[in-house]
């Protein structure tokens, strides 16, 4: 029952990192030139990030999609946790690295 709480509180983080780093990442948008080496770097990162994120759970997803076929069945409230985990990491990571700069 524990894997559930800590797959709910994941969720909970990644929600309000998400909403944290979308808004200061439009902020940045907002009071930054779109040309300036800056705003360039953060957006190469920010698409760099999310193309990494997305591949990392779909290799986690296949692995878990494997075990089923040979009979190993993980709860899903694991696979979850593990698919949810390149996102949060990331999320987490940026909303720190965005509010430190100001």
């Amino acid at each position: 029952m524990m894997d559930i709480w800590k797959l709910g509180i994941m969720a909970f983080e990644l929600w309000t990192t998400s909403l944290a780093t979308i808004t200061m990442r439009h902020g940045l948008w907002h009071t930054q030139s779109p040309t300036s080496a800056r705003m360039l770097r953060e957006n190469q990162r920010m698409v760099t990030e999310k193309l990494e994120a997305g591949m990392e759970t779909g290799f986690e997803m296949q692995k878990a999609m494997l075990q089923m076929a040979f009979g190993q069945a993980t709860p899903w409230w694991i696979t979850s946790r593990r698919t949810m985990t390149p996102y949060h990491r990331r999320s987490s990571a940026n909303s720190r690295r965005l509010s430190r700069r100001r």
